[in-house]
């Protein structure tokens, strides 16, 4: 099969001869099985045609003035590159030499005059059934390439989904799960620190029943940002914990680094201006934040650190909220500048 719109766009078929009386016989029998003809009389004329037009396939004269097929061919495919048609050569010399230097230059194929009618136009079929053949196999390869890339991009949005919080796009509780799992074997490898930081947004339930639940997850976001913008170095990982909680996992951060992005994180929370005419703390949203830092051993545990975070959590909040807090005996490894550092956050 040629292609199967024949009926309606017919191949094109550009002849090249300069004799007239040829071209007019060729048009009449190419025309006659149902071809689109153009015509050219010399090899020049035929590069400057191609240019204009797109044809399916040539049929060129080897002998011809100004140019000749010889010299023709070849510059046609540098022309055309990848989109040059079959070449049909034709000609009166039929000796080996001939044969072999018109595929030496690009010919596809080969045809001696006399034509034989019946041989020119089989050849000329199966020229053009190869190449529409040729044709739709490359587009199906770029179909399946562009289907390649959109699988790969829809599979690497399912991941993304499968690991990101829908509402504040933050990593969800299952990154987070995995994450301090991951560093925290890495860590006890390298006996390097973990810190930890737990966050909840002072009286939320009541920013939702004054302001209603479509205020509420705008305020989630915003919260979310807030924290993403500050935890951004690359090994870092903020997480929607839960309802109203976020979590940092820190690794290879001591205390003092751990404690300084968490008073980063509250005063960037306060500083949005949220207002909350509920809060019983301040009249914006604010965040109360615990810290908690281990080395991880085989004598420790991932929960072992979420526990102490909690606990600071809860510290923060009975101590008035709207600030950061450490459990101090949970951390031997405290020192004086980090109680002191305390110390001016707490005033």
């Amino acid at each position: 099969m040629i292609n199967p719109d024949f009926q309606n766009n017919p191949p094109l078929i550009l002849v090249v001869d300069d004799e007239k009386t040829l071209r007019m016989l060729l048009r009449r029998v190419m025309e006659k099985e149902g071809y689109r003809v153009a015509e050219a009389s010399d090899g020049s004329e035929c590069l400057q045609t191609c240019q204009q037009i797109k044809p399916d396939i040539v049929l060129m004269d080897a002998m011809m003035p100004v140019m000749d097929g010889f010299t023709c061919c070849p510059q046609l495919r540098s022309l055309l590159g990848d989109d040059c048609p079959p070449i049909l050569m034709i000609t009166v010399l039929d000796d080996p030499a001939s044969v072999d230097r018109a595929f030496e230059v690009g010919a596809t194929d080969y045809a001696t005059k006399p034509i034989f009618w019946a041989v020119l136009r089989q050849r000329v079929r199966r020229l053009l059934e190869t190449r529409w053949a040729m044709t739709e196999l490359q587009r199906q390869i770029e179909r399946e390439h562009i289907l390649t890339e959109q699988l790969e991009i829809a599979n690497q949005e399912l991941q993304r989904l499968a690991s990101v919080d829908g509402l504040t796009e933050l990593f969800n509780r299952r990154s987070f799960d995995e994450y301090l799992q991951l560093e925290w074997k890495r860590l006890g490898r390298e006996q390097a620190p973990l810190s930890l930081i737990l966050c909840d947004i002072d009286f939320f339930k009541l920013y939702n029943d004054t302001y209603g639940h479509l205020a509420g997850d705008e305020c989630l976001r915003q919260v979310a940002k807030s924290i993403r913008q500050a935890a951004k170095r690359p090994a870092d990982l903020a997480a929607r914990y839960g309802g109203e909680e976020f979590a940092v996992i820190l690794p290879n951060t001591e205390v003092e680094g751990a404690l300084y992005l968490a008073e980063v994180i509250r005063a960037s929370v306060k500083a949005l201006s949220i207002v909350h005419a509920g809060s019983q703390v301040s009249e914006y949203v604010t965040l109360s934040l615990g810290v908690a830092r281990l080395i991880p051993s085989s004598q420790s545990s991932p929960e072992e650190l979420i526990n102490d975070a909690d606990k600071a959590l809860y510290k923060a909040k009975v101590e008035g909220r709207d600030r950061v807090e450490l459990i101090f005996f949970l951390q031997s490894i405290v020192t004086h500048q980090t109680r002191a550092l305390l110390r001016i956050w707490q005033s």
